[in-house]
């Protein structure tokens, strides 16, 4: 493959990646939240508690602006926040058991949404996107 048929592929490969994303958060809904409550809750499920430092560097934002977004987190019942035990000057975010139950039926509307998506292609079809899935997951995780 040449440099310019790889640069098609990656154009292609954008463009499709950011269809199926936008696809499945339309179909999961964002739970009634912007896009940076909603990633910043998705962050603290995944990863578990953590400091709005640390939180606002993993969103890419200042401090500040993520002390708001945990704000509004904070009224909506779905983070708690408690004194850092190491740092009192720094505040740790965690989930509640509300946020679990929403992040877990927002993850089940997309994975639904999806099953009916692949039913709709052949088992052949199926097989080569179970390849392709390899491929994607090694494309994007190795060398991070």
């Amino acid at each position: 493959m040449t440099g310019t048929d790889r640069a098609t592929l990656a154009q292609d490969l954008r463009t499709t990646l950011g269809r199926a994303t936008r696809s499945l958060r339309e179909t999961g809904g964002r739970m009634g939240l912007t896009p940076s409550q909603s990633e910043a809750l998705g962050y603290v499920h995944r990863d578990g508690p953590l400091t709005i430092t640390a939180l606002a560097r993993q969103v890419g934002v200042r401090s500040q602006s993520m002390g708001a977004t945990v704000g509004v987190l904070l009224e909506r019942g779905l983070v708690t926040v408690t004194p850092d035990p190491r740092d009192g000057r720094q505040k740790v975010v965690a989930t509640t058991e509300e946020a679990t139950r929403l992040v877990g039926e927002s993850r089940s509307l997309r994975e639904d949404w999806l099953v009916q998506r692949l039913a709709t292609l052949t088992p052949a079809e199926q097989q080569t996107l179970a390849d392709a899935t390899a491929l994607l997951d090694r494309l994007f995780t190795e060398g991070r």
